[in-house]
């Protein structure tokens, strides 16, 4: 299998695209913007989707499904997420094609076949669902309403990125409606904690949370969390959301309930999602210039063990053994494969699973079965051991845990070590320039000033961290009062 990838130092945008595509991840499709997601990388999206279902089921959302088109009034009844998405919409116009006259074997939109009202394919779903939600709320007691749906959106995107930026792009989309601002709120941010739960113990990838600034809040929110990671090119990447919408979408479409008093009153929402995006964090946070490292706990295959041998009764033996192995594996529930193809010689082998990052690789040859050990191989740290064949399960079920935690501290570290408490625009812009990653400073609270620092260096306000001190100070660029420092980055 050739690799040869291009290094990160080299040209890191080329190392993230062609280990996609050499991985077996994603590829470009013959659809312009939109991409293949091909089965092992749609086995990684998979383990995503299981891990954060749970986690929505066990905080009491159910799942449910809403069209994918959206008429065209109804998508304009709020107005700010109208105009917030307006750009990225692709419309249906006609219903049908007919055979064009003038070109044998070709098609034309038949111009008898337009629609009445335009539909725009959903680029996200609150208008549709909103619209729905009126029907299904009467009274205090239909309250909280807690619906997630798994489904595709589209938005036209003009510059595309395998799973960072494509033009159509799976995600979940959580919609809630609550008798009370207070549980609205409380819905949003228990559902940031979710998404930074599901970065951290399971993507091994630390967040920072934290709200947005009202320049880059969801069109149409009151409030927008997010959680914040920072790729190893030290540019920033948005890897969920969470809005408060308050009663906008509930008036917009008239969602009103009775209260316990039997007033009418509009009930207050929220919406959260996580998109595959997250794929793309995946990849830039822990890969290196061999290929792709994946943290075991998303990792379709944890384990893959390749045989060595030049006879098929060699092959036989080692089978014979590596089948009890396989077993317990299974009986731990860790995803082993066992490798006994004849087609590829055991060096393609491991250049293959090197590239596709399986965590750990186990050979074993005559020599081993003679010795009674295995040859352990770790893909985060390439590093080797011999293990004696007692006691080898345990041994790799530790492993795959200690490896689980090592990448979470690596990327932690790298974080950590990235972000850069700045006093002046000029240290702002070489932190920027030669370092990267976040940059801690106070700013204003002003859009204009959030926008002339954007123009000026690309950097945007990534967060006003949860956690962040409220102190007063100076603006980086004005030198205006500010109340605290803000995380400001270049982003994906």
């Amino acid at each position: 299998m050739s690799k040869n990838l291009t290094t990160r130092s080299e040209d890191y945008s080329k190392w993230y695209n062609e280990l996609v595509v050499k991985a077996d991840l994603a590829e470009n499709s013959g659809v312009r913007g939109c991409m293949v997601i091909k089965p092992y990388g749609y086995a990684i999206w998979e383990k995503m989707q299981a891990e954060l279902d749970r986690m929505f089921k066990e905080t009491g959302h159910q799942n449910a499904y809403f069209p994918l088109f959206v008429p065209k009034s109804m998508f304009e009844a709020e107005e700010k997420n109208a105009e917030g998405f307006a750009k990225e919409c692709a419309i249906v116009t006609h219903y049908r094609l007919k055979n064009d006259p003038d070109r044998p074997g070709k098609l034309m939109v038949d111009p008898n076949a337009k629609l009445e009202e335009e539909l725009i394919v959903r680029p996200t779903s609150e208008a549709i669902i909103w619209s729905t939600y009126k029907g299904w709320v009467q009274s205090y007691r239909d309250l909280p309403l807690l619906i997630n749906q798994w489904a595709n959106v589209v938005r036209w995107e003009m510059r595309t990125r395998l799973f960072l930026r494509t033009a159509e792009f799976l995600w979940q989309e959580g919609h809630t409606a609550h008798a009370t601002k207070a549980e609205a709120i409380e819905e949003s941010e228990k559902m940031m904690h979710v998404y930074a739960e599901f970065a951290e113990n399971f993507m091994a990838i630390p967040v920072i949370k934290g709200f947005k600034t009202e320049t880059e809040r969801f069109a149409g929110a009151e409030e927008t969390y997010c959680i914040e990671a920072l790729m190893q090119d030290g540019k920033a990447l948005q890897a969920g959301t969470s809005h408060f919408l308050g009663q906008n979408f509930a008036k917009a479409f008239d969602v009103k309930f009775a209260n316990a008093e039997g007033k009418q009153e509009h009930v207050w929402g929220t919406s959260w999602g996580v998109s595959t995006r997250l794929m793309g964090a995946l990849v830039m946070t822990h890969s290196d210039d061999k290929g792709l490292v994946l943290p075991p706990n998303l990792a379709p295959i944890q384990v893959v063990i390749v045989p060595i041998h030049k006879t098929d009764e060699q092959l036989a033996e080692i089978s014979t053994v590596v089948a009890d192995l396989v077993s317990q594996f299974k009986k731990l529930k860790i995803a082993v494969k066992y490798d006994d193809r004849t087609t590829q010689k055991p060096g393609f082998k491991f250049n293959e699973y090197e590239l596709k990052g399986v965590p750990i690789r186990i050979a074993v040859g005559p020599k081993d079965l003679e010795n009674g050990t295995f040859e352990v191989a770790r893909r985060d740290t390439l590093t080797k051991e011999v293990v004696s064949k007692d006691g080898i399960v345990t041994y790799i079920n530790d492993l795959l845990a200690q490896i689980q935690i090592d990448l979470f501290d690596k990327a932690l570290n790298y974080r950590d070590t990235h972000i850069t408490e700045v006093n002046s625009f000029d240290e702002f812009k070489q932190v920027l320039e030669t370092k990267g990653g976040f940059v801690s400073a106070h700013w204003d609270g002003t859009a204009a000033t959030e926008e002339k620092i954007k123009d000026l260096t690309k950097a945007t306000i990534r967060c006003i961290p949860l956690d962040r001190v409220e102190e007063a100070g100076s603006c980086v660029f004005t030198g205006g009062e500010s109340l605290g420092r803000v995380l400001f980055a270049k982003a994906y």
